[in-house]
C-alpha cells in the first residue's frame, strides 16, 4: 500500500471496549503476592502470558478465579506460599521473573528460575537483581 486516502467530512461516532494492557497485568498480578487480602483486577487481557503467569501463581499457593467476559480477575494469597517458581513455569516467559521482588519483600527469600520465553532475543535479568542487591538481598545464581 503506497497511501492510505481517508473521505471525512462525517463526525465520528461509537464506542471502542480498550482491552487492559499486558505489561501493566502481569506486573499486578505478581504485586498480589505482597498481601494476604484478596485483590481485584479487572480489564485483563485474555492471553496466553496471563494464562502461564496465573499458572505460575496457582503453583505457588495464591488463589486464582476469573470472573466474566471482560477480564475480570481475583487473587488471593493468603494460603500458605511457596516462593518458588520453578524452571518448568517460568522458561516460557520473560515476564515471570516480576514474582522475585514481591516474593523477597513477603518472605525475606524466594527461589526463582532464570525465565526464557523472549523471541527478540536475549534481554538480561541483571537490572532486577541490582535492585533486589540495593535493597539489601543476597542474591546467589546457580545452575540457572
Amino acid at each position: 500500500m503506497d497511501k492510505l486516502l481517508i473521505r471525512g467530512g462525517h463526525p465520528l461516532r461509537g464506542e471502542v471496549i480498550v482491552s487492559g494492557a499486558k505489561n501493566a497485568a502481569l506486573p499486578e498480578m505478581c504485586a498480589t503476592l505482597l498481601t494476604d487480602e484478596p485483590v481485584h483486577l479487572h480489564n485483563v487481557p485474555r492471553l496466553h502470558d496471563v494464562r502461564t503467569m496465573r499458572g505460575l501463581l496457582d503453583h505457588m499457593g495464591v488463589r486464582t478465579e476469573t470472573h466474566g467476559a471482560r477480564g475480570g480477575m481475583s487473587f488471593c494469597a493468603a494460603a500458605p506460599i511457596t516462593p518458588e517458581a520453578p524452571y518448568e513455569l517460568v522458561k516460557t516467559m520473560r515476564a515471570s521473573v516480576l514474582v522475585l521482588g514481591p516474593l523477597v519483600a513477603r518472605f525475606g527469600q524466594a527461589k526463582v528460575s532464570l525465565p526464557g520465553g523472549c523471541a527478540i532475543g536475549v534481554r538480561p535479568i541483571d537490572q532486577h537483581l541490582v535492585g533486589l542487591t540495593a535493597l539489601g538481598a543476597s542474591v546467589t545464581l546457580e545452575h540457572g
